[in-house]
């Protein structure tokens, strides 16, 4: 097998730890070349931003782009010109054009009660959140005094209809569009956009709309509801991170960011856990299960990304657990846990 070139960004906190089992557990499915670069609040502190031109040339020489984690409390500042680590992120997107961020939730039998819901609530719970990445509130216009803040959410019809596409198209029945249309522009033509789409492109696929309060409601009282989730940047984040606690943790869950070509941006939906960072004791699995997702959509080693996420699955049912999931079970435990399923 040709070696894939994998561009490793390990950001902050935890990010070192959890991406150094990843990198292992890939080893034993592949052939791939790691470029480690600078990221996040750890470039702040070598290079002064978030994210540097050495490293956006690297990302897009690569196949594909592992990112760990990024940001922390020693880079918080109410500054507005003051550097943040997820300037960074948002940047990253940006150069790589990448609009579609996916974030599959599927809670698995053996970690049920880990969940905070009952378990007869999350069974068969088998949902993806579609969430664009490019447009919405987060690069608005931002305006800023003492006593005055300011935020501009702008959709294009353009960026509204490739992301509903890419969620259609991931559909196994339905497509749950979000938005707030009985209040927001944005939303109005969010849902008029996502009508158009479906009924000239994607007609036999179902498509229901629901406002981001009603949806938020619906998927604690009924998970198994849901097949796809499609919703705009800001909408998107709030969801994906609950629909991450039907799993129980968010140290569970994978996500990708891709674009029209080039690489794709594979990551854990988790922070950067500085509380913990250091002390071996961070859950890799998400990190392991992002890998996976690079495996899948980045790279189109389809048999390499089931075997990995086959090998998750069979450690936690053999009773695998970290500190997040109730148990004591280390990184490096549970990084040997994954490659000893592997072997099997």
């Amino acid at each position: 097998m040709a070696s894939h070139r994998i561009v490793t960004l390990p950001g902050d906190g935890i990010g070192p730890e959890i991406l150094a089992g990843a990198t292992r557990v890939l080893d034993a499915v592949g052939s791939f070349s790691y470029d480690e670069q600078p990221f996040g609040g750890a470039a702040i502190d070598a290079h002064g931003t978030p994210l540097t031109d050495a490293t956006v040339t690297a990302c897009r020489e690569a196949d594909a782009v592992l990112l760990a984690a990024v940001g922390g409390p020693r880079w918080d500042s109410t500054e507005a010109d003051a550097p943040r680590p997820e300037q960074g992120l948002l940047g990253l997107r940006k150069a790589l054009g990448l609009y579609a961020n996916l974030r599959p939730v599927r809670p698995l039998p053996a970690l049920y009660d880990a969940s905070p819901l009952k378990r007869e609530l999350i069974e068969g719970t088998d949902l993806l959140v579609v969430r664009e990445l490019t447009g919405g509130i987060y690069f608005g216009a931002k305006t800023r005094t003492e006593s005055y803040a300011s935020d501009l959410c702008e959709y294009t019809t353009p960026e509204i209809e490739r992301i509903a596409r890419i969620a259609f198209r991931s559909a196994r029945t339905r497509v749950t569009s979000i938005d707030k249309m009985n209040v927001l522009e944005t939303g109005r033509l969010w849902r008029e956009v996502v009508k158009r789409v479906h009924s000239t492109e994607f007609p036999n696929v179902e498509l229901e709309h629901q406002l981001v309060d009603s949806a938020a409601m619906k998927l604690i009282a009924a998970p198994r509801h849901f097949d796809v989730i499609l919703a705009d940047n800001m909408f998107g984040d709030i969801l994906s991170d609950e629909a991450a606690m039907l799993t129980g943790s968010l140290g569970m869950l994978p996500s990708a960011s891709l674009g029209e070509s080039g690489p794709g941006v594979f990551e854990p939906v988790h922070g950067s856990a500085p509380d913990i960072a250091g002390r071996g004791i961070a859950n890799p699995l998400a990190m392991i299960l992002s890998a996976a997702l690079m495996l899948r959509h980045g790279l189109a080693l389809e048999a390499e990304a089931a075997a990995l996420e086959s090998a998750v699955d069979r450690a936690l049912a053999g009773g695998l657990r970290t500190a997040d999931l109730g148990g004591g079970a280390t990184t490096a435990q549970a990084t040997e846990a994954v490659l000893k399923e592997l072997a099997v």
